[in-house]
């Protein structure tokens, strides 16, 4: 059994068609969709599944109800779901941002967030801005956000389908236009704008900065990271593997099988690339995700060559002991 949820759609002024036309997804008919939440357990949005017996629950009620069977014994009911999972459709640039690592988000009153991107598609000439030139000091960044240069320190690096890049906490970003790209992240939605490019949002404004937040935050160390260029060959590659999660990318030729876990083993998602693909022989559609709950065991196949993202070892983020006031939380990043 696997759980499936209804996506959530949000509208940026970066936003495009993509999660429409290359997903091939039933969408609003807006031309600036940005995102489409797949998976998220927050107050603000919170997934739908949209099969099973539970169908109609979010996954709020799904935790509360079942926590022991989705996310293993032990699991508190009260703790959100550890991970958020998005579709990004960019058409124009995103802004340039930064996310607080653990200890300055709690003095400025924000959450730690440490992401990974995995390009989809992307057209000839796109690409991604991670990390800073080398040698870039905080006060000649700082100098050229005024001076509207802050481009020229930024690393940029051309991107294409099958490239991955961890994006830890503190590690300037952003996205270039040209790119679809599958997001897994923490559970968090703090981000901070250094620099949104002198543009309007979609009410005409020009949309809030956070450059002295932005400043405490930013890695200044950082300096020119490069993305992984995924491979082709059959099998397992992990792609990511962090503190907070562990992805892998797995190939899968015509009429193989391939055992993911055993029951009783720790959930997982499962995220699919292409077409084909088959979990535990019942389909999923290109650009879907799925959750493979502790308590059932969990086979990959497909007729034809595809491809899967497989997201585990997130359940790690708890404490093994409860706090004072007697419950589990989650553990802080030192990073």
């Amino acid at each position: 059994m696997i759980f499936k949820f209804e996506p959530i759609y949000k509208e940026r002024v970066w936003g495009g068609a993509e999660v429409r036309n290359y997903l091939g997804r039933d969408t609003p008919p807006s031309n600036h969709l940005g995102e489409s939440w797949e998976i998220v357990d927050r107050k603000e949005d919170n997934s739908v599944v949209s099969n099973t017996d539970f169908k109609g629950l979010s996954l709020r009620e799904l935790l509360r109800k079942e926590a022991d069977q989705v996310m293993g014994p032990g699991w508190p009911r009260d703790l959100p779901f550890p991970l958020l999972v998005k579709w990004l459709d960019c058409s124009q640039r995103l802004s340039l941002q930064v996310h607080p690592p653990a200890e300055v988000a709690e003095r400025l009153g924000g959450e730690p967030k440490t992401e990974n991107w995995y390009v989809a598609k992307a057209t000839e000439d796109a690409g991604l801005f991670i990390g800073l030139r080398r040698n870039t000091s905080p006060e000649a960044f700082h100098r050229s956000l005024a001076e509207n240069t802050a481009e020229s320190l930024c690393h940029r690096v051309s991107s294409r389908a099958g490239d991955s890049i961890l994006v830890e906490s503190g590690r300037m970003h952003a996205i270039d236009a040209g790119n679809l790209i599958l997001e897994i992240q923490q559970n968090s939605d703090t981000t901070y704008r250094v620099y949104d490019w002198d543009r309007e949002g979609l009410d005409g404004r020009p949309r809030e900065l956070h450059v002295e937040n932005s400043m405490q935050c930013i890695d200044f160390t950082d300096y020119e990271p490069s993305p992984i260029h995924t491979s082709e060959e059959v099998g397992f590659e992990t792609i990511a593997d962090s503190k907070f999660f562990r992805i892998r990318k797995l190939n899968l030729t015509p009429d193989e099988t391939v055992e993911l876990k055993e029951a009783e083993a720790d959930a997982a998602l499962i995220h699919a690339l292409g077409n084909g693909l088959l979990v535990d022989g019942k389909p999923m559609c290109k650009g879907e995700q799925a959750l493979s709950p502790y308590s059932t065991s969990c086979s990959l196949s497909s007729p034809e060559e595809t491809s899967v993202l497989v997201t585990d070892r997130f359940s790690v983020n708890m404490q093994d002991e409860p706090n004072a006031s007697g419950k589990f939380r989650m553990r802080k990043s030192s990073t």
